[in-house]
């Protein structure tokens, strides 16, 4: 398997932290999106939405979409549950962090961190700030009841929140109060393979 992305996305790290932690044989391709590697025919055969991550199986058999990917990757293992009450929690968790949190969150990051904050991105922050605490905030009550988002242990709704969580304050979001959140972070981060997304940027 080849996964295509760029690290510094929380949704290629996703994919690319739950093939580490999986022990999976990955091959790793980056992309680089401002040399403009998604516009390519090569790569528009693979995901004609030019969209990254990417993970190509086989000849002409490419998967696109970062929580399809980590759903794929992680079947048969103890990060999937087999019981489908179970299953759906966890899909209701990927669901909203792609419709609940990624939008705030993760776009605020990109703006502060990649785009330097500039003026004329002020006003858009404003408007993320109150989507993103409320993403947070039912994180932060669900995590007071268990240790994982879905119960007692991790399952790949916490592999898809953790990637833009745990770098929150790279945009303009504090962890500061909530600290439900961070031991949550500190108990994802006790994994014996585990890589935050800067030091796996170093690493790369």
């Amino acid at each position: 398997m080849r996964l295509y992305g760029d690290l510094r996305s929380g949704n290629c790290y996703k994919a690319w932290l739950l093939a580490r932690w999986l022990e999976l044989p990955l091959t790793w391709v980056n992309v680089d999106i401002q040399a403009g590697d998604t516009r390519t025919p090569e790569f528009l055969a693979l995901n004609p939405n030019g969209k990254i991550p990417v993970l190509a199986l086989g000849e002409g058999d490419a998967l696109a979409e970062s929580n399809a990917i980590i759903f794929y990757l992680a079947q048969g293992s103890a990060l999937w549950p087999s019981d489908p009450r179970q299953q759906a929690e966890v899909l209701k968790w990927m669901f909203f962090e792609q419709y609940s949190h990624e939008p705030y969150i993760a776009v605020a990051r990109f703006i502060v961190h990649y785009l330097g904050r500039p003026e004329s991105q002020e006003a858009r922050l404003d408007g993320l700030k109150a989507g993103g605490e409320k993403a947070l905030a039912v994180m932060e009550r669900q995590l007071k009841q268990s240790p994982y988002l879905c119960g007692e242990a991790p399952t790949i709704a916490d592999i898809a929140l953790y990637a833009y969580t745990h770098v929150a304050e790279e945009g303009i979001f504090s962890l500061q109060g909530w600290p439900a959140i961070r031991a949550w972070i500190d108990r994802i981060e006790s994994h014996p393979r585990h890589l935050s997304l800067p030091a796996a940027c170093q690493a790369e």
